[in-house]
């Protein structure tokens, strides 16, 4: 299947060059777009001396934008199937074959990558494991799907939902908002394990404080959407 590869970046200069060499090394058959989000420090001179694929986005558009973006590329350049793969280095390339099986097998057509099902790797900190687990709870009882792992950005998505992500998806922390608008338009959702690693340079955008306000705004988001949320298919 034609696969393309997503890397969200915003001031990944630390951590750009070897996501892309660890990626490149272990699949050398799937290509690759880096998204940068208008960073503030010099991803996008990297990217550019080491000839990197990337948009330079103008403004910060924020996650959310960033992954429409690369969305929208993948749909119109005619992949079978994208993959979100962040750029601070935790995500492993090695996982990649088995994100796709399941779109490959008709299993599914968004696929998670969860570092829960094994628990094996970095497993972040207990708060956010309780949050997670709240939004794991939240979409079981709204979208009628188990996921244990609903903050991942490890995942894979089919022709058709890399079409309706292209057109629809949520701009703040859309992880979790973007399972239940999956399961709304009618689409499976499956989660395989995978290993992941600790961010080895930057930090996180997400604070203590702020994960507790991610975790409310998210959970609510989720339940709105279960309620007035429109099949799109």
């Amino acid at each position: 299947m034609k696969t393309i590869v997503i890397i969200p970046a915003y001031n990944e200069s630390e951590n750009i060059v070897n996501t892309v060499t660890a990626l490149t090394t272990s699949c050398p058959d799937v290509d690759y777009i880096i998204i940068n989000d208008c960073s503030t420090d010099n991803t996008a001179a990297i990217c550019e001396e080491h000839g990197f694929h990337y948009i330079n986005l103008p403004i910060n558009l924020g996650i959310g934008g960033g992954m429409q973006t690369g969305y929208r590329y993948a749909y119109d350049n005619g992949y079978d199937v994208a993959i979100q793969f962040d750029g601070d280095g935790q995500h492993n390339a090695e996982y990649i074959k088995d994100l796709i099986a399941p779109i490959k097998a008709g299993e599914a057509e968004l696929v998670i990558g969860s570092r829960f099902i094994d628990k094996k790797g970095f497993q972040t900190s207990f708060m956010r494991r309780v949050g997670i687990n709240l939004l794991g709870a939240t979409l079981k009882l709204c979208g009628h799907v188990k996921i244990t792992d609903a903050t991942s950005g490890f995942r894979a998505a089919s022709r058709e939902v890399m079409e309706f992500f292209s057109k629809h998806y949520a701009q703040d922390y859309p992880e979790p908002e973007s399972i239940i608008a999956v399961r709304v338009s009618g689409f499976r959702v499956k989660e395989v394990p995978v290993v992941m690693n600790e961010r080895t340079a930057g930090v996180s955008s997400i604070s203590t404080w702020k994960s507790v306000y991610y975790m409310i705004k998210v959970t609510l988001a989720i339940l709105i959407y279960r309620l007035v949320g429109k099949k799109w298919r």
